[in-house]
């Protein structure tokens, strides 16, 4: 196969998933009402899929329908809720809106360290997008430390040789580079 056959296999794909993603929202809504958790998992996994086809700004408007049902049903500390900002905040980030992008980050950061505590993946995943939204922002002395964290967290969960490792590594050399 060529390349160009295999990157329109996989628009294909993504428009495929986009046109499951809505069709499963269409079914739970019309199961469980707009409001349901069930129903913020669909849009959380269409907004997923948007951000994959370049579609930032629906990407953020499904991130923030999903974050507006899970606070409603769970409260403004549940891990969902820190899902959904941290997507969120990767779409105002892809979106050029990286003020907004931090404060989501950074919420996400607060919750996820009070349910799993500061040594968790789920906290180093979030601490590795702020680190990303602080070098966009052009503040590399502020990211340092922050990726240094994500490493750190991720060394001590994974061992030395895990992908996340690698990743964490790799923005850490890109904030020392600047």
């Amino acid at each position: 196969r060529s390349a160009v056959s295999e990157t329109w296999s996989h628009i294909e794909q993504f428009g495929l998933a986009r046109l499951g993603g809505e069709r499963a929202i269409t079914i739970d809504e019309a199961t469980y009402g707009p409001n349901h958790p069930e129903v913020a998992t669909d849009v959380r996994n269409l907004g997923l899929v948007l951000q994959d086809l370049g579609e930032f700004g629906e990407a953020r408007a499904a991130f923030e329908r999903a974050l507006s049902i899970d606070e409603a049903f769970h409260g403004p500390n549940h891990p969902d809720v820190a899902r959904d900002l941290n997507n969120l905040g990767l779409a105002l980030r892809n979106l050029g809106q990286f003020r907004q992008a931090r404060l989501a980050c950074e919420r996400a950061i607060t919750i996820d360290e009070a349910t799993y505590g500061p040594n968790h993946p789920e906290v180093a995943t979030d601490v590795r997008n702020l680190g990303l939204v602080l070098q966009d922002l052009g503040e590399f002395g502020e990211a340092r430390p922050v990726f240094e964290r994500a490493l750190s967290i991720d060394e001590a969960f994974h061992g030395p040789n895990h992908p996340d490792v690698a990743r964490d590594l790799n923005n850490l050399g890109l904030a020392l580079r600047n």
